[in-house]
């Protein structure tokens, strides 16, 4: 199902404007530009190499950039994660980036780990992310490490959900895992969209992105080259010839 007719048409929550990053003397990332808007899942599609990671990257400002990153209108800092993390913009990095020797309760306070004291909040954060992976609920005593590669991804998306993010950012959730897990977590993350979060989600499997979508960012060798209504792909060549255009 897509989120096209259900999306709020708003001033955008997060908008980047002419973002370029480089590693070195290697452009690789070209004046990119996109926006999310409350309720809404954007994806950022593309091939391995396109700059993706980058994007996600110069976002956070974890890396150099140029450019403007505007969050509900005001500039973020260019090289400032802390800022950025504590404004509501969040990212759940490729790998996961869970901490493998601590338990699964461990993980998710540490996500919480502003809220201090208030152990009402606390508990309103715990229950918006058991409604979501009733699974780590079970595993509260668990060690991270010791869970599965679907379990560590829902930990890391609960986990980020624990700082209650004004826009998640998502950096190949899918990536390594079994087809029924990766349906489930793109589920969820589809229903996040739905109670009004915006979304980027980076990701490779395009077909399952493009169902969740609103609109999708098509990007190759670090530039982004089109702008895709997911309504008017039907398949994988159609896909393609927005790459050669």
């Amino acid at each position: 199902m897509t989120m096209a007719d259900g999306a709020r048409q708003s001033v955008p929550v997060l908008q980047v404007q002419g973002l370029c990053a480089r590693y070195g003397h290697v452009e690789a990332l070209k004046s990119a530009e996109l926006s999310v808007s409350d309720g809404e899942l954007v994806a950022v599609l593309g091939p391995n190499g396109a700059g993706k990671s980058t994007l996600m990257r110069a976002i956070m400002g974890l890396i150099p950039n140029e450019g403007e990153v505007r969050f509900m209108g005001k500039t973020l800092p260019r090289r400032d994660p802390e800022t950025a993390a504590a404004t509501g913009v969040v990212l759940v990095p490729e790998g996961r980036g869970i901490f493998g020797p601590m338990t699964v309760m461990e993980n998710l306070e540490l996500g919480a780990y502003r809220v201090g004291r208030d152990r009402t909040e606390m508990q309103r954060r715990f229950d918006r992310v058991f409604t979501l992976f009733p699974r780590l609920k079970e595993r509260l005593k668990q060690l991270a490490g010791s869970m599965s590669g679907g379990e560590q991804q829902m930990l890391a998306i609960g986990r980020a959900l624990m700082s209650d993010p004004k826009v998640l950012l998502l950096d190949e959730p899918a990536l390594g895992l079994a087809p029924r897990v990766t349906g489930e977590i793109l589920e969820t993350l589809g229903r996040l969209s739905l109670t009004g979060l915006p979304v980027i989600l980076v990701e490779q499997k395009a077909p399952q992105a493009l169902k969740l979508a609103c609109r999708a960012y098509l990007l190759s060798l670090g530039r982004i080259v089109a702008t895709i209504d997911p309504r008017e792909v039907q398949s994988h060549d159609e896909l393609a010839k927005y790459y050669f255009a």
